[in-house]
């Protein structure tokens, strides 16, 4: 009997307590991960003690001896642990999402079988690689190739910036077919690449001394692999939309890491400003520091109702290819949130905050790069201004508000907002505005999902509070979309711009 035969009978509620107890027990009773937040990688007392608790089995089916793959459960598991560690978080976020999902709804069937034992059975782990070099979020140029001879694959290229490059036992390997006369093919391809196999080993050529989030590995890889016919993924129509369907899923569970880390940071701030004195009173009778611990709160209310949506229809079951207007949101606000929360929680901190141990300097550091891996949110929010004017267009409507209360991700919110929403978008806008502007949008689908998950009993003070900070941050948006200026760097700056000449 593997493990996960043990754990699949434990209803949820317990396997979840069972692993927070595990993480309280390995960050603060084996060890103290003030001691280590500063190091490279999880000590290994620490790691056995969270891996104990079989964490990736909630990113298995069933058949394979895991707990389902039931969204719920995994955005449980990355909530519980942001809580401790936004670290954690991320390298299950990049098993759940990036390796563990995209295998159980796309791989053969003639390779599951090992792989989820292996998974259950040795705590391996896998991730994806798709950045380039010299192509970043342009990944439909890749050049890493493959050639198809005698039963197998021949995979060749380099790929750099992949979270657990050096430690995980498995990847998928995103690349083009390389036709006779040279030319690479516009579709992709995706190969699970097992590195107990020397013939998929993958070189790691360099490890990058990464700024935050100090216990994942980063990398340049160098890719010169030959895999077996039935590792490659089999997509549901093209290589691209099955790459859009994972990306976009993955985009839809940023909210699991951001939950339990926006939790924390609420916390850190209520017990910060309800036990720390001035003049006498406590911060939290300040005018100002109420006004910044309700926008954290309301981070986390919105993260929450982000969990709630995306555990309704983000699973396997379903292809999340066309989503990308609701991914893009999720991944964008949400990575947003937690970096400004972690900007407020330090400034609350005073001093204190600025200590490495701090969870808010930690939290500050380890947020940043979230809102740049996976798409970076100037970049989304854009293709979210561009998809729904793109829609406008075809549809004849130019108000905002108009075009939005006929969408079912953003129709209940328009009422909250129709006086600041209701202006007319112009064609042939500048990128800044596109960006604003989709800004305003994916805060308007987020205060949708806050008020569709009001209508199921989440607390009434809560909703009604983070409603108003959306607007609140609708309206700061606006001021910027709507007074923006044409002014560009100028290039040679030096001559004439010296201070000192004038003084």
């Amino acid at each position: 009997m593997i493990a996960a035969d043990v754990d699949k009978k434990l209803n949820y509620t317990t396997f979840l307590d069972n692993y927070k107890s595990k993480l309280k027990s390995a960050f603060y009773e084996r060890d103290n991960i003030d001691r280590f937040v500063m190091q490279r990688g999880f000590p290994a007392s620490v790691w056995r003690e969270i891996m104990s608790a079989n964490p990736l089995s909630v990113s298995v089916p069933t058949e394979y001896g895991g707990r389902g793959v039931i969204v719920k459960e995994c955005l449980g598991m990355l909530a519980a642990s942001s809580y401790e560690s936004l670290a954690l978080s991320l390298t299950f976020g990049i098993n759940f999402a990036l390796f563990l999902e995209p295998v159980a709804k796309y791989g053969h069937e003639d390779v599951k079988p090992s792989i989820f034992k292996r998974f259950m059975t040795k705590q391996n782990m896998g991730g994806l690689m798709i950045t380039e070099p010299d192509y970043g979020s342009d990944a439909l140029n890749m050049q890493t190739y493959n050639q198809f001879k005698d039963g197998s694959y021949h995979i060749k290229g380099t790929k750099h910036w992949q979270g657990l490059t050096g430690i995980a036992d498995y990847w998928l390997m995103t690349c083009r077919k390389k036709h006779e006369n040279g030319d690479l093919g516009r579709d992709l391809d995706f190969f699970i690449t097992d590195d107990q196999d020397i013939k998929q080993q993958i070189k790691v050529k360099e490890l990058f001394n990464n700024v935050g989030l100090y216990q994942i590995p980063y990398g340049l890889n160098e890719v010169d692999i030959e895999v077996p016919e039935k590792n490659k993924l089999i997509p549901e129509t093209t290589g691209l939309k099955l790459m859009m369907d994972l990306l976009h899923r993955s985009r839809l569970q940023f909210p699991g890491m951001g939950m339990g880390f926006l939790q924390r940071m609420l916390d850190e701030a209520l017990k910060q400003c309800t036990t720390r004195f001035v003049g006498g009173k406590p911060l939290i009778a300040l005018d100002k520091v109420k006004h910044q611990i309700s926008t954290i709160q309301s981070a986390f209310v919105i993260c929450s109702a982000m969990c709630h949506r995306s555990s309704q229809f983000s699973g396997i079951d379903n292809n999340v290819a066309g989503d990308a207007i609701e991914a893009n949101s999720m991944k964008a606000y949400i990575t947003d949130l937690m970096q400004s929360t972690s900007q407020t929680l330090l400034q609350l901190g005073g001093a204190n905050g600025y200590k490495a141990e701090s969870f808010a300097a930690r939290g500050m550091i380890d947020s940043r790069p979230f809102r740049i891996f996976e798409g970076s949110n100037d970049m989304l929010y854009t293709q979210i201004a561009e998809m729904i004017l793109k829609v406008m267009g075809r549809k004849k409507i130019t108000n905002l508000s108009e075009y939005l209360s006929t969408l079912d991700i953003t129709k209940n919110a328009v009422d909250y907002y129709k006086s600041i929403l209701n202006f007319n978008v112009e064609t042939g806008l500048p990128q800044r505005k596109l960006v604003e502007l989709g800004n305003i949008i994916a805060r308007v689908i987020s205060a949708n999902h806050v008020i569709n998950m009001g209508g199921k009993g989440f607390r009434p003070d809560l909703i009604s509070g983070c409603i108003e900070t959306v607007k609140q941050e609708i309206n700061v948006i606006l001021s910027a979309y709507n007074s923006m200026g044409n002014v560009d760097p100028i290039e040679d700056y030096e001559d004439e711009s010296s201070w000192m000449d004038f003084a």
